[in-house]
């Protein structure tokens, strides 16, 4: 008699427990429908409750979409699979008099935010004869779907086995003219004979050199611009900083007494690449992680690897074309973002340690001017992805009730500007915040 209560009460439970997810489907429901700006764009949901495992509510959520900076979500979970704690700076052997070393694809070497100097002062004060190894890579500087005419954006910088400064030219004001960080590229700054109104710095598409409108150069001043790196300039960079010689050799296979010296905090990186969205530090990373696992650059290895050991148990399929998500031929659900987001949480079960690696709503990362404080405390852990007619979030949200979900909202092929649909997708995380 015990044992038919206890199921007739577990099955009222479940009744009950049924009855209230079916409300807040309705409720939800209603939220979206409300909305004048989703019906004339291309757009995904899916919510997923991490405390019951199950999807509780979804829009399209079986629709492939073009996740722009979302695709950080996948490096991010492919660098915690097969990266320890420390990045490789360098590989490195000596041979009687000489250092002979190969690049990692580490994105922090003499980086201004992130170098930690180790491998400079190891290159500096050797005492033997420096030798820097040229190496094959299995993809070009620029991922396939990337926009050619970005080429001297900032957020664009070419991607190789052994980059320097960021791959970019600090381009600033000095009070009687422009100077360039690294100082290498001052004599290649000149004046373009033509007038503009506005004062102006750009880099030639197919050289490194930078031009300048002839207007006077505003006091405070500062640009970036990418180089075109090749392996010879790369070494003339190496020699200016360090100055020293170093030589260049090619066809030298690595050896098998081959010794690693280790630069940066794996997380510092992953961090600096989620928050403000880095997309040369998300690249990079791949190229990180295919040298670790293939002894080699072969990015393109690395994400087949990714698909077959892990993303083909994903519910559908994903095209990823890059590691930033600049590509525009990277397709993507709301589901997989949600199989991913739940891969994650596999690795750090922890909260507050993954919630680290995304942007905070209404505190930090692209995120900090989106969302407000609720009941002062925030709410939503998000990645975000924005290029031309995309705008994306996808992460985590902790309701008023403590309910945890993990999230994933895609916008496509909009004609509005970005701040009507970011508005949007804050309206409604809110509306669940408040009334799950």
């Amino acid at each position: 008699m015990k044992t038919l209560f206890l199921s007739i009460a577990s099955l009222f439970i479940h009744f009950i427990t049924s009855l209230s997810f079916a409300q807040d489907f309705n409720i939800l429901e209603a939220e979206f429908a409300k909305s004048t700006i989703l019906p004339r764009h291309h757009y995904g949901f899916c919510l997923y409750d991490l405390d019951s495992n199950r999807v509780v509510f979804g829009k399209k959520e079986n629709q492939h979409f073009t996740p722009a900076s979302n695709t950080k979500v996948y490096t991010l979970f492919a660098s915690l699979k097969h990266l320890g704690d420390s990045i490789a700076g360098i590989h490195y052997v000596e041979r009687g008099d000489s250092l002979i070393f190969w690049g990692t694809g580490d994105p922090t070497f003499l980086h201004p935010r992130l170098d930690t100097r180790k491998v400079y002062e190891f290159l500096k004060n050797t005492n033997k004869k420096l030798y820097y190894v040229v190496q094959e890579t299995s993809e070009p500087a620029y991922r396939n779907g990337w926009s050619i005419e970005d080429y001297e954006e900032d957020y664009q910088p070419e991607i190789v086995p052994f980059p320097i400064y960021g791959n970019l030219v600090k381009i600033r004001a000095n009070g009687k003219g422009l100077v360039a960080l690294p100082s290498f590229f001052d004599k290649h700054i000149s004046i373009r004979e033509r007038m503009q109104r506005n004062f102006w710095v750009s880099r030639k598409m197919n050289s490194n050199q930078f031009e300048m409108s002839n207007l006077n150069v505003p006091k405070n001043y500062s640009t970036n611009k990418p180089f075109i790196w090749s392996d010879s300039l790369a070494v003339l960079l190496l020699q200016d900083t360090l100055k020293k010689e170093v030589g260049m050799l090619t066809n030298y296979e690595r050896p098998a007494d081959l010794k690693t010296l280790y630069s940066t905090s794996r997380n510092v990186v992953l961090r600096e690449m989620m928050l403000p969205s880095d997309n040369f530090l998300a690249e990079h990373l791949t190229m990180l992680i295919s040298d670790k696992l293939f002894n080699g650059f072969y990015t393109d290895s690395l994400r087949n690897h990714m698909q077959n050991a892990y993303y083909n148990n994903f519910q559908d399929t994903i095209f990823l074309r890059d590691g930033s998500g600049l590509s525009t031929y990277n397709k993507i659900t709301p589901r997989n973002m949600i199989d991913v987001l739940l891969a994650i949480k596999e690795i750090i079960p922890n909260d507050s340690q993954r919630y680290l690696f995304f942007p905070t709503g209404g505190v930090d990362g692209t995120l900090k001017s989106a969302y407000s404080l609720d009941q002062g405390v925030p709410f939503v852990w998000a990645k975000t992805g924005t290029i031309n007619s995309v705008h994306c979030q996808s992460g985590y949200i902790v309701t008023r009730t403590g309910r945890k979900y993990a999230f994933s909202f895609l916008n496509n092929n909009y004609a509005v500007p970005t701040s009507y649909i970011r508005r949007e997708m804050v309206r409604i995380m809110t509306f669940i915040r408040q009334n799950y």
